[in-house]
């Protein structure tokens, strides 16, 4: 994900990182190519005039205007799914753990094994999500026999759930945890489960692929045989406009690509480092530890997480 400042207005209009403009350069410079191209012969190939006007495309266009822009609000409803399913993380671990500090009997010291579990979760769904070795999270945050436990699980975060149920379990069986607090402690266990859940099913459910392919195809054949369209009617401008609408509709399917998998590491991914760290600082400090200095970036820094 990409923090910064919005820039001056006339700065935003030559803005590079962070938009999908080096994704979609090869394409738009080989559409802004033929229509030079185009423009040059008049619309001609081989001596041969191809008789394409303006009204076909205004109407397939708008048409493809609303396909992209339901496609995106699809892809931007799971990006903001899979957001509101990891601001649930925080605030439920959170919830969890305070109650362990104040609801259960002892020093708050009993509470780090759960607060150990929890953060490893949040950790391991991370690595889940985006296929990558919890093993050095695993070893930093819990002992070796929870480590032992996770080895050669297929779902980590799921056992490590079952595990911070069985430290309430235990204190509950030790008389330290009153068995009518029990089912208020029990839920947001619950609710962290059931982000886990809709994490896995944004993660497992892609858009369906040929509904992108249909999309794709469409885009490609209009920005080709746009020039030819438009070459009559507005002449020496038609690279010009041709590369502008190819901008259009190249940027709008780029974008939305890359916002319907919201877990990878995408410029305009979710920032789920940044935010896996934020719950670990959150917990460690309701548990009363020293947490490391955070410098703040400066001023108009990219911040890529």
């Amino acid at each position: 994900m990409i923090i910064r400042p919005r820039p001056h207005w006339l700065r935003m209009l030559f803005v590079l990182r962070g938009s999908v403009v080096p994704q979609i350069a090869p394409q738009l410079i080989a559409v802004t190519a033929l229509a030079v191209a185009v423009t040059v012969l008049h619309g001609q190939v081989l001596q041969w005039k191809i008789p394409l006007n303006f009204v076909p495309f205004s109407l397939i266009g708008l048409t493809l205007a609303i396909f992209l822009g339901f496609r995106n609000s699809t892809s931007y409803a799971r990006y903001w799914e899979a957001r509101t399913l990891w601001g649930a993380l925080l605030t439920e671990s959170r919830s969890l753990l305070r109650m362990a500090l104040t609801q259960v009997d002892g020093p708050p010291g009993n509470a780090q094994p759960l607060a150990r579990r929890l953060m490893a979760f949040v950790h391991a769904l991370r690595h889940q999500l985006r296929g990558t070795d919890p093993t050095g999270d695993l070893r930093r945050l819990l002992p070796d026999s929870d480590c032992e436990r996770l080895a050669g699980a297929r779902y980590q975060p799921a056992l490590l759930l079952l595990m911070a149920g069985e430290w309430l379990q235990a204190q509950r069986q030790a008389g330290r945890l009153a068995p009518a607090i029990v089912p208020a402690m029990e839920a947001p266990l619950d609710r962290l489960s059931q982000a886990l859940g809709g994490c896995e099913r944004i993660a497992g459910t892609p858009i369906p692929f040929t509904y992108a392919v249909m999309i794709h195809r469409t885009i490609y054949i209009y920005c080709i045989l746009l020039p030819f369209g438009l070459v009559d009617a507005l002449g020496l401008m038609t690279p010009v406009i041709v590369a502008f609408l190819a901008y259009t509709f190249f940027a709008l399917e780029a974008l939305g690509t890359e916002i319907e998998e919201p877990f990878g590491t995408e410029p305009n991914d979710l920032a789920l480092d940044a935010m896996s760290a934020a719950v670990e600082a959150s917990l460690r400090e309701m548990l009363g530890e020293a947490l490391p200095p955070v410098s703040p970036p400066a001023p108009g820094q990219i911040v890529l997480t």
